[in-house]
């Protein structure tokens, strides 16, 4: 982590563009993630992670010529480089014919993904020659049963995954705010589950324990349920990344899905958390940028990070563009404008029968709203954003004096993650 007082000013993930803030004259600390150089030469790194992983003997020894092959990514809602990672693998992967493989996008609850999105995520050359679906979880025609999780529930999987002779999980490592970190199983649970499995994962209880949260692995529930999910179906291979700020490939961990994962996991928290001695009055956060910040159910993850280390009662200023809205699919919006207040929001969901989609981003929210406020830089309507229990706001700088303003301190200390949950701030 690097930590700097008192800068002048500084750029903020926002969308694809970024914005500028202006820090003079503030008592302000800007919080980013230790700077990782990316490797050299990806292709290559890349090749030799394929072909000496972690725990597991050579992709190109696993797999045969005449089996077919399922490779799950996430969808664009997520920063994994797809576009140049998969153009490799499928090469180390060339003794296998294209009509063989299979593309499967880990939409989770999410919304199927354009053919355009698809270009974009892929590469038009891959979405040309190879077959590319999106998952969804609300069709239960396109599943199969796969077992009973140690959890009670019945987990139904993907077909085209669940079918293969083989499969291969994609995905990138950081810290996540209810599974300790992204990456591993989480591509196929919930990227790949059916609904019911997914509400279950999501349950009140398992998303208000204080170990699901960012950064743990040992004893959170969340990541339980993640693991014993996924592995009901077995996974020949995993390709985790990790990214720095300029999304540049930071480290290769691939082979076994768990022993590669912890081996990311390790890597990530040295790398993106962030410890601090103390709380602050007022924190900006963004959400990373593009494609981090197309919604506002994707930043609510910045403002998680950021209320790490908000005082209680204090300010949360959060710069994410949300070009895509709330989002207008699935239950988020509704969820959030249903209820009169965070109290009653939270009463209802873990209320014994409550099962919704998207139950578990609200939840997040509203725990946040119980403990300080949230304003909001976005590019959704003003209206909207005050019918979702958020303060819309187009300065930023102005939101800062003015909540100086508001406590009577203009040296009151201000924290600022410009990289958004790519930076986790935590009490040392």
């Amino acid at each position: 982590m690097t930590e700097s007082p008192n800068p002048q000013a500084v750029r903020l993930d926002y969308g694809k563009d970024g914005l500028h803030l202006d820090l003079e004259g503030l008592n302000a600390t800007v919080l980013r993630p230790q700077y990782v150089k990316g490797v050299p030469d990806e292709k290559a790194a890349f090749v030799k992670a394929l072909r000496h992983p972690i725990g597991a003997e050579p992709l190109r020894e696993i797999i045969a010529a005449d089996e077919t092959v399922a490779i799950a990514i996430p969808d664009i809602t997520r920063a994994l480089p797809s576009d140049r990672l998969l153009p490799w693998l499928l090469e180390e992967l060339g003794h296998v014919q294209s009509e063989n493989v299979t593309i499967v996008v880990g939409t989770g609850t999410h919304r199927a993904n354009t053919r355009e999105e698809l270009a974009m995520m892929v590469g038009q050359a891959i979405v040309d020659r190879y077959r590319i679906i999106n998952h969804d979880a609300r069709d239960s025609s396109t599943m199969r049963r796969v077992g009973r999780s140690q959890f009670g529930y019945e987990v139904h999987i993907n077909c085209d995954y669940v079918e293969a002779d083989r499969r291969i999980l994609m995905g990138f490592i950081e810290p996540h705010f209810m599974a300790g970190f992204s990456g591993g199983y989480k591509a196929v649970f919930p990227g790949l589950a059916d609904l019911e499995a997914i509400l279950e994962y999501h349950g009140y209880d398992n998303i208000a324990h204080p170990l699901s949260t960012w950064g743990i692995l040992e004893g959170n529930p969340t990541q339980a349920h993640v693991r014993a999910g996924g592995s009901l179906v077995s996974v020949d291979f995993l390709v985790n990344v990790t990214l720095n700020s300029e999304r540049a490939i930071t480290s290769f961990f691939c082979g076994d899905v768990i022993d590669a994962h912890m081996a990311g996991c390790r890597f990530s928290k040295e790398t993106a958390m962030a410890g601090v001695n103390r709380r602050f009055p007022v924190v900006v956060t963004t959400n990373s940028g593009y494609p981090l910040d197309l919604n506002l159910y994707q930043a609510v993850k910045g403002m998680t990070a950021a209320h790490a280390v908000t005082k209680p009662g204090g300010l949360v200023i959060a710069a994410a563009q949300c070009a895509n809205g709330i989002p207008d699919h699935g239950a988020f919006r509704r969820q959030l404008c249903r209820y009169a207040s965070p109290r009653d929001a939270l009463r209802a969901i873990r209320t014994p029968g409550f099962a919704e989609i998207d139950q578990w981003q609200t939840q997040k929210l509203n725990q946040i709203l119980l403990e300080c406020r949230i304003q909001l830089l976005s590019e959704i309507n003003p209206n909207t954003v005050r019918s979702v229990h958020l303060d819309p706001i187009t300065d930023l700088r102005r939101a800062i004096d003015d909540e100086l303003s508001r406590l009577g301190d203009k040296d009151a200390p201000v924290a600022v993650l410009p990289e958004g949950p790519l930076t986790i701030p935590y009490i040392r």
